[in-house]
């Protein structure tokens, strides 16, 4: 009797395996996930939209630790900005998004209207909304410095404690 033969094609590649790990910081344990190249999230305990750990997903911290060490000098007030690789998932008016996210320099914040008109939809205010409260790359990509046209702290997909935290860590607050 013969053994079937297995129910792979070896022309299709297998799926990548996700990486994670998982950093405590000032705003809480921090979820990092990544294919091992580029990091995919950042996300916190709670956060609306967030990744959480799904079977299959395998907990490798080595493949983190520059972005880890990042993460430890931005809260100790000692980095600005974060020179990692990314590969978020996204539409292109997401990701467009996200990019003009990049722009918006440390202690300083924009307006949804004005992130729209930086990011070349100035009639799509709402839409910007949509697109920053998915960014997958909290604090990375800093849509913590958006903020209402009155100046108020308004959504935040991780909360608006954890909002307050990094604006009162970057000065602005």
């Amino acid at each position: 009797m013969s053994t079937p033969a297995p129910l792979v094609n070896p022309a299709v590649p297998a799926a990548p395996v996700t990486l994670y790990t998982t950093v405590d910081s000032p705003v809480g344990e921090l979820l990092l996930t990544g294919d091992g190249i580029a990091l995919t999230s950042l996300s916190v305990p709670g956060q609306r939209g967030g990744a959480t750990v799904l079977p299959g997903w395998r907990r490798e911290p080595a493949a983190f630790a520059e972005a880890e060490r990042q993460l430890g000098e931005y809260f100790a007030g000692e980095r600005r900005t974060f020179e990692l690789p990314i590969a978020p998932v996204g539409s292109d008016f997401r990701q467009r998004v996200w990019n003009a996210l990049d722009d918006v320099p440390y202690g300083a914040t924009v307006s949804y209207r004005g992130l729209a008109e930086a990011a070349g939809s100035p009639g799509a205010v709402r839409a910007i909304g949509g697109a920053v409260g998915s960014n997958p790359l909290l604090v990375i990509r800093p849509c913590h410095r958006v903020i209402g046209a009155d100046g108020s702290l308004t959504g935040y997909s991780g909360g608006l404690d954890r909002k307050r935290t990094l604006l009162t860590l970057e000065g602005v607050l």
